[in-house]
């Protein structure tokens, strides 16, 4: 198989040939058809995220054919197209999981970091953790649901009803999740860097009401607030801009440290809240909603071997959606 491996923060991916992996015990071997880019990779190849599996292979928003079963593993969806998330695998057995809050376990596995990832021609991945996605499903399309849409699925959820409702950092979980705000009737307003005028442009084609600086004060106020951009400076702006009993959900892994502010801009019952990882029932939420909003989610693909440019630009700010990489010929 065909790898782009991370082997130290601050090092380039080099493209490398492994063995192609067999199944253990429950797992399944799935050829990777697309692997979106994610900013939780860049939080693993910046030293953000501690301790990630060496030698690894990133990726974790990963669309891919079963190829073959392990022992324990249903040999009936070989063949069959599925999703693999950043959520690998849990104990089962710890009070989280036993809970019902499996995105919470204390014994979890990430794919794209404790586990190898999908920036490969193959992957081996938990059954349990393979969501099945249509037959009829574009690969590179749907690949950005698999963590931008779920998470922002999850942050949406933790907003609860507000109508009006702020995105911080307009990139891949906002476009997708701003798509089923409008279809909702909720009203977005979108929040960018100051001179980025053409992710403010993005949001308005997408149907938000409103776009502007992180640092503009929105013509309503606020019922809650997601941020996506992983700028702790962005809390107090967001809790400032939210009404009295609003939320702010910050939807990242990792963020920058939340400056010191004054009580009274969180005083009157606003809430800040966080979002980590997912669970399986997320996805079993997430995905009919979005065949029936009919998501359309704006991609730019990369070859395999063009991944550490695919990263560049992601970071760098120059893609509005989400880059992915296509490990055939595109």
């Amino acid at each position: 198989m065909r790898a782009m491996v991370f082997r130290a923060v601050g090092q380039p991916l080099t493209l490398e040939e492994w063995p192609l992996p067999s199944p253990g015990e429950g797992e399944m071997r799935v050829r990777v058809e697309a692997c979106a880019v994610c900013r939780t990779d860049l939080h693993v190849f910046d030293g953000d995220l501690p301790n990630p599996k060496l030698p690894l292979i990133p990726g974790h928003e990963i669309v891919g054919i079963v190829e073959e079963a392990g022992p324990g593993a249903d040999r009936a969806r070989i063949g069959r197209r599925v999703g693999i998330p950043w959520l690998g695998h849990t104990c089962g057995c710890c009070r989280f999981c036993l809970d019902h809050r499996e995105n919470l376990c204390d014994h979890p596995e990430f794919t794209g970091y404790t586990r190898d990832g999908g920036y490969a021609s193959h992957v081996v991945a938990d059954a349990d953790y393979c969501f099945d996605l249509p037959a009829d499903a574009d690969p590179v399309a749907i690949a950005p649901l698999l963590c931008a849409g779920l998470i922002g699925w999850r942050c949406l959820k933790k907003a609860g009803d507000a109508r009006n409702i702020g995105i911080y950092g307009f990139g891949a979980a906002a476009h997708i999740i701003a798509q089923i705000c409008v279809f909702q009737g909720r009203r977005v307003y979108a929040f960018t860097s100051p001179r980025d005028t053409s992710a403010q442009l993005f949001a308005l084609k997408l149907g938000a009401v409103w776009a502007g600086s992180s640092a503009d004060r929105p013509p309503v106020e606020l019922d809650a607030a997601i941020i996506f951009a992983p700028v702790g400076n962005l809390v107090p702006l967001a809790l400032q801009a939210t009404r009295k009993g609003g939320r702010v959900v910050c939807g990242g892994i990792h963020m920058s440290d939340i400056p010191a502010m004054p009580y009274d801009i969180l005083w009157g019952e606003r809430e800040i809240v966080s979002v980590a990882n997912l669970t399986r029932q997320d996805a079993l939420e997430f995905f009919p909603v979005a065949r029936q909003v009919n998501v359309r989610t704006t991609t730019h693909p990369y070859s395999l071997d063009q991944a550490n440019q695919a990263i560049a630009d992601h970071r760098a700010g120059r893609l509005n959606g989400a880059a992915v990489l296509v490990p055939g010929e595109i």
